[in-house]
């Protein structure tokens, strides 16, 4: 695992395709961002709770347990709650936008997303942490 950047802000990606799992991580981490990363939604969650990342990106469709269960128990548990999580899916009809938001996620993005386009929606939901994402 990559220790915390002091260039920059930790993210965890939760993805279980390994070719965008991938590509993101090594986007990110060249854009200087520090990069913890999951297969499916479990191990996520224990990489959260041992790493405390700035912003969680999660993928919806995930074996196991889905993204949508997933982001209910993050934002359930206390130490996890603020932490912003930003769903990213091909789930993109206005039902699961309005599915994102009920589970408590921070913001939707929407796949086929390219890395330049998710490092400007994790830098800009970083600079206003505390106000809700893209939708």
């Amino acid at each position: 695992m990559p220790q915390r950047s002091p260039r920059g802000p930790c993210v965890l990606i939760i993805e279980d395709f390994v070719d965008a799992r991938e590509m993101y991580q090594v986007y990110l981490e060249y854009a200087g961002f520090c990069v913890y990363a999951a297969a499916n939604a479990v191990s996520g969650i224990e990489l959260a709770l041992e790493h405390r990342p700035d912003l969680i990106i999660m993928d919806a469709g995930l074996p196991g347990m889905s993204g949508w269960e997933a982001v209910q128990e993050i934002k359930s548990d206390e130490r996890l709650k603020n932490t912003p999580v930003f769903m990213l899916t091909g789930h993109v009809l206005t039902e699961s936008r309005e599915k994102a938001r009920a589970v408590g996620a921070d913001g939707f993005i929407a796949k086929p997303c390219l890395p330049d386009e998710l490092l400007k929606v994790i830098e800009s939901a970083l600079s206003h942490r505390g106000k809700p994402g893209p939708w």
